[in-house]
């Protein structure tokens, strides 16, 4: 069983900067495909980004395409999630998520494991 714990959310104002990190228990992570996802009050989870194992090739949403960057430090079992230029809608429970399959990494049935998620407030 992999455990995850996402770190790093918090209040920004409009046009800040937060870094979300997501440490994995499994040293094997280096090996796995890793997304973000985010959830809003009354509202579904949706995909962020993701980032795969092999090359570390990245997809995003579009509306966070030139602002978030997502990236992986192996030797450190932890994956970041980069947001800048923050918006009031990008406020969230921000999830991490491990896919050890080849599913779909767009969508939540792609993945194994979830992290118990970390608040992003952005203030107009």
């Amino acid at each position: 069983q992999v455990q995850l714990v996402e770190s790093g959310g918090g209040l920004v104002q409009t046009g800040g900067s937060l870094r979300l990190s997501c440490a994995a228990s499994e040293r094997t992570l280096s090996t796995y495909a890793m997304g973000w996802f985010r959830q809003a009050p009354g509202k579904e989870r949706e995909f962020v980004g993701a980032i795969t194992w092999s090359f570390g090739r990245t997809y995003y949403v579009d509306s966070v395409k030139g602002r978030f960057t997502i990236s992986r430090d192996n030797a450190k079992n932890t994956v970041y999630l980069q947001m800048n230029s923050l918006k009031p809608e990008d406020t969230a429970v921000y999830y991490c998520a491990v896919a050890k399959g080849v599913g779909n990494l767009r969508a939540r049935s792609g993945y194994d494991y979830w992290g118990q998620g970390t608040q992003v407030t952005v203030s107009s």
